[in-house]
């Protein structure tokens, strides 16, 4: 039996992460992305891949990219340049329109360290920012899982993680993980309506995420 794909929103789609995202959901059996861009030169690239795109702004009404989702992945960030803008408020938008759409989940790409952002001086508005997306979200009635990863790379993943609602120690991880781990967490019942964070380390992503 053929079971239909369920369809992902991915906000943010073009970052660093965004695309590794994107990818990954592209070759998956069970999810098909839609790449949620601001720019048409970015909408041109994404459709030359043969993904579904759809032009939005986190700023602006998002009721049209909402669409026939089934399940949001939130992984779009403005590099500092407007964190209230996209980082907190565009947030609290795409919660509230993927409520109002009756979609089944959201999974938030937030930082390690925003459950007390007063800990990190140099990165304290950006982690204000993201607790504040992560608190409306949990407050939100929507089915969420918020991902909190350490100082992301660019290496090549290794499809293993160590994970805690609080980890011990700040540490590092690749984009490919964050990105695995994301689309791991966007089964119904995995890591439903909790936090945590993640960094490199020895237990495979897809039992991680389960076995917490």
């Amino acid at each position: 039996m053929n079971k239909e794909k369920q369809i992902v929103l991915v906000a943010g789609a073009n970052g660093t992460t965004g695309r590794i995202i994107i990818n990954l959901l592209k070759n998956s059996e069970t999810y098909r992305p839609i790449a949620m861009v601001r720019k048409q030169e970015q909408k041109d690239h994404f459709e030359k891949e043969n993904v579904s795109t759809v032009l939005a702004d986190l700023e602006e009404d998002l009721a049209h990219a909402m669409k026939n989702v089934d399940k949001v992945i939130f992984a779009a960030g403005s590099k500092g340049k407007n964190l209230k803008g996209v980082d907190q408020e565009g947030a609290k938008s795409l919660t509230d329109t993927a409520k109002d759409a009756g979609v089944g989940k959201l999974v938030m790409l937030s930082a390690m360290g925003a459950d007390d952002p007063s800990q990190n001086k140099d990165l304290k508005p950006y982690l204000e920012a993201k607790k504040n997306a992560d608190d409306y979200l949990r407050a939100s009635g929507l089915a969420y899982s918020i991902v909190r990863p350490g100082h992301l790379t660019n290496e090549e993943g290794t499809g293993k993680i160590q994970l805690k609602e609080k980890l011990d120690n700040p540490g590092k991880i690749s984009r490919a993980d964050v990105a695995k781990t994301l689309i791991e967490v966007l089964e119904d019942g995995v890591m439903q309506n909790r936090f945590f964070e993640i960094i490199a380390g020895e237990i495979p992503i897809e039992k991680a995420v389960r076995s917490v």
